[in-house]
Order: C-alpha cells, then sequence, then structure tokens
C-alpha cells in the first residue's frame, strides 16, 4: 500500500544528480529500492488497478521507469537518472503512437497529468483537420483545462500551421500535445493522498485522453501533414 514518498526520496535524487557515477549509486542502491523504487511501484499498481476498475474498456497496463539510461543513449551524461516516472496507458510499443497518464518525480519538482509525446506527422495533421471540421468539440475541453490547475505544454512549430483563434491556437500549433500539475517537493508528496491526487487528476484528464486516443481512428487528411 503507497504511504508516500520521503525527504529521503529526494535526498537521493538530489545526490544521484550531484554523484552520478556507478562507485556512488553501489553505496546507495538499497535507498534507491527502499525510497523510490519501492513506493513508485506501489503507487503505479494502486493507479492502474483503479483505473482498469474504473474504465474497464480502455485495457490500461502501466510502465515503470528504471533508474538505469540506456547506454546507448547517454551523450555525455551520467550512467543513472535523476528522475523517475510512471506511465499508465494501453499495451503497445512503449508510448510510440498513444496518449498516456504520468506521474514524475524529481529532485526538485513532482509533476502528473497527460501526454502525447509521440504523435506522429499524421496523427498531428488529423489533429489539425479535427478542429477545422468541428472546433466546438476541442474548445469545450480548452475551456475546461483553463478553469483547473493543469498547465498545457508540448513542442510547439516554429512555424504556426494556421490561426484558429487565440483559446485552440495553442493546441493547433503543437507536435506533442499534453496537460500538467507541477508542485515543488513536499506537502502531500510525503503522503498517502498523493495517490487520491493523482487519481483524481486522471480522472479528470480522462476526456482529453480519449480525444487524442481516438485519432488514430479519424479518415486521412487531404492535404499531407
Amino acid at each position: 500500500m503507497f504511504q508516500g514518498f520521503s525527504q529521503g526520496a529526494i535526498d537521493f535524487l538530489w545526490g544521484v544528480s550531484f554523484n552520478n557515477n556507478r562507485e556512488w549509486f553501489t553505496e546507495h542502491r538499497q535507498e534507491y529500492l527502499d525510497l523510490l523504487d519501492k513506493p513508485l511501484r506501489e503507487l503505479s499498481q494502486q493507479l492502474l488497478d483503479a483505473m482498469r476498475e474504473a474504465y474497464p474498456q480502455e485495457g490500461f497496463t502501466q510502465h515503470v521507469s528504471r533508474i538505469y539510461r540506456d547506454a546507448r543513449r547517454l551523450h555525455g551524461r551520467g550512467p543513472y537518472k535523476d528522475h523517475l516516472w510512471l506511465v499508465i496507458a494501453r499495451p503497445g510499443d512503449g508510448l510510440i503512437g498513444r496518449p498516456a497518464f504520468y506521474f514524475e518525480i524529481a529532485p526538485n519538482y513532482y509533476s502528473y497529468g497527460f501526454g502525447y509525446w509521440d504523435m506522429s506527422p499524421e496523427t498531428a495533421a488529423k489533429h489539425r483537420a479535427r478542429i477545422d471540421r468541428n472546433p466546438e468539440e476541442l474548445e469545450k475541453l480548452a475551456r475546461r483545462l483553463k478553469k483547473s490547475k493543469f498547465t498545457l505544454y508540448g513542442e510547439e512549430y516554429k512555424r504556426p500551421k494556421g490561426d484558429v483563434g487565440a483559446l485552440l491556437n495553442p493546441w493547433y500549433n503543437r507536435k506533442r500535445v499534453g496537460a500538467s500539475f507541477d508542485d515543488n517537493c513536499g506537502g502531500v508528496l510525503f503522503t498517502p493522498a498523493l495517490y487520491d491526487d493523482i487519481l483524481e487528476a486522471f480522472r479528470f484528464l480522462m476526456p482529453y485522453y480519449r480525444y487524442f486516443d481516438s485519432l488514430t481512428g479519424d479518415p486521412s487528411p487531404k492535404e499531407a501533414p
């Protein structure tokens, strides 16, 4: 049962950030297992169970990040991550081609929400075409998000794809789309209530998840992406 993270977990993440080497990690490996890996997996399982119960038709599964970086993609960085995350999504090849819910913990913040991080150019074109055809559907969601604690985020195109008005332009002109809540480490992060906050957030964001998840079923747009 998830009981919250601890100040020790944050201290460990700061430690690995400043001492990103095998010797330091080997000495502190048990701290990683006890303070981060275990509670993160407990949190992920509880969220998965609740999401499966609430939305059985979605076929959700979970993924918990490992602390080890891919040796092929170090690019001069140390071998360990200083931030960890869990993901709730449909089964598939990683997170390619579908949206997902997430929670992330780092030395100086924690975050949760949903994201479509690897939206293909074709799916992004379908997204824009749907807005062109029926902007009212996303307008309702955009206004709802503006009134919430969540912030729209995602990489924007260097050259905007079009002008559909102030409300929807931030959605229309992004390569990747997501909504997140970020906070400083402390408070509810160190309590079991974090689970309730995240689950409530996932339920609030379900209409956004379904909106983007359904894009793959849209007809191909007439114009090339």
